[in-house]
């Protein structure tokens, strides 16, 4: 494969810190954090352990409130630290190949086409849709488009990971992006993550791209929804690949070299079959970058049962990513970190649901062991962590000339209830694949 790569920047910013420099104030700073709140904690342990054993107490409200807080006291200082590199227009743009695995998608399939056709891209785009042996109007609409530059494949019903792996068959560029069925691309998304590709060091596999939420105006969870995408995911990307490496390359919207994408094998037949293909990428020593400025936006789950059964497979497709990608464990590598955060949230999870929240109703019945009223301090924590986020997330917007809409009946929601949604889809997910439960590829 021809080199997509340009040699590394110069860093002319005065005061400019290294990758490692930050990944080492931003560590020192969670630490101490950390122990601020171990100390303020003691009495809390001490009153627990009135009904625990000491050692379990501890435990709990390590999983419960220490390593929460550490983790987010580590997340604010390294986006504070965080100075993206701007957008750099090339004179020579490369040709992409673009991936939609359709399966029942007659109603969004046309619009997502049309934002594909519609791109401000330079370069040459090749549009190749798969049919995954869709039952409805798919396969007719796809045939009816005007354009010559789509591609139809046909596949039976196999998955996601299959109609992409046969759709990559037939894609003749070195780049190749993903996009879901049902996302409509912000004009200049490609050129966007095409360049971010392009510039990032040479070892970058792939580079994920900022997924947003298109249908926030539906409902009261689509409107929690929308701050998670905003806020939670792009925020945690971020972090990711300020210290070289992205954990998930997703589906919905990420360019990946063709080569790499060869060399592990595809995309794997599994519930997660996005992270599990980043973990494999990673565990070869490749790179995976972010470009928060490449948006797209993506229509998310308007019920409760379609919210349930997504978080699910993502959670499910963490358990499937650490038995097939174990490897990932042991590099020698700062995203290494973010790799043993991510075996820790099962635990954290089950606490989560079966001791913090059996404690927040026992609060209200005067028993206050597990929470009571010094729970309520971790709520301007919050509001400082989703400043910061939208600080940065706003940023982004007004460089698109885009503006946030207003949802602050949706915001409350996402800080004070989200988690509780949440939880136990997670839990069903990671249960689903240690136990071995029957696979399939769902909708969205």
């Amino acid at each position: 494969m021809a080199k997509l790569n340009t040699a590394g920047r110069v860093r002319n910013r005065p005061y400019y810190l290294s990758t490692r420099v930050k990944f080492g104030l931003a560590l020192m700073m969670a630490v101490g954090w950390l122990c601020l709140t171990g100390y303020l904690a003691m009495g809390w342990m001490n009153d627990l352990s009135q009904y625990v054993p000491r050692w379990l107490a501890v435990v709990l409200i390590g999983f419960i409130a220490l390593l929460p807080g550490f983790m987010n006291a580590f997340l604010v200082a390294s986006l504070l630290f965080d100075r993206r590199p701007p957008h750099t227009p090339m004179a020579r743009y490369p040709a992409v190949s673009i991936l939609v695995a359709a399966y029942n998608e007659e109603e969004c399939i046309r619009q997502t086409v049309r934002s594909v056709m519609d791109q401000k891209y330079p370069g040459e785009l090749e549009l190749i849709v798969i049919d995954d042996g869709s039952t409805d109007k798919t396969l007719g609409m796809l045939r009816s488009l005007p354009s010559p530059q789509v591609k139809i494949v046909q596949a039976p019903h196999g998955g996601k990971a299959a109609a992409l792996n046969r759709g990559l068959q037939h894609a003749t560029h070195d780049l190749v992006i993903t996009i879901d069925a049902d996302t409509h691309l912000f004009p200049e998304a490609i050129q966007r993550i095409v360049a971010r590709m392009v510039h990032d060091p040479p070892q970058t596999a792939a580079v994920a791209g900022a997924v947003l939420v298109r249908n926030s105006r539906l409902n009261w969870l689509t409107r929690l929804q929308e701050w998670d995408y905003f806020h939670g995911i792009a925020s945690v990307k971020r972090l990711q690949s300020l210290y070289q490496g992205t954990l998930v390359a997703q589906g919905s919207f990420s360019v990946l070299r063709k080569d790499a994408i060869v060399e592990v094998g595809g995309w794997p037949e599994t519930v997660g079959e996005d992270i599990v293909q980043t973990w494999a990428l990673l565990a070869k020593g490749y790179r995976i970058g972010f470009a928060e400025d490449a948006a797209v936006f993506t229509n998310v789950p308007s019920t409760y049962r379609g919210f349930f059964q997504q978080r699910k497979r993502w959670a499910r497709g963490l358990i499937e990513a650490f038995k097939m990608n174990p490897r990932v464990l042991f590099r020698a590598q700062t995203t290494t970190l973010f790799i043993y955060w991510n075996a820790l949230f099962p635990v954290m999870d089950a606490v989560y649901l079966l001791v913090f929240l059996p404690g927040v109703v026992a609060a209200l019945f005067g028993y206050y062991f597990i929470a009571g009223p010094l729970t309520l301090a971790v709520l301007p924590l919050a509001l400082v962590i989703n400043g910061v986020m939208f600080r940065l997330q706003n940023g982004m917007f007004r460089a698109r000339s885009l503006s946030v809409r207003q949802n602050l009946g949706g915001f409350i929601g996402y800080v004070l209830i989200y988690q509780i949604l949440m939880t136990p889809a997670s839990m069903a997910g990671y249960l689903a694949e240690l136990g071995g439960l029957r696979k399939r590829w769902g909708t969205k």
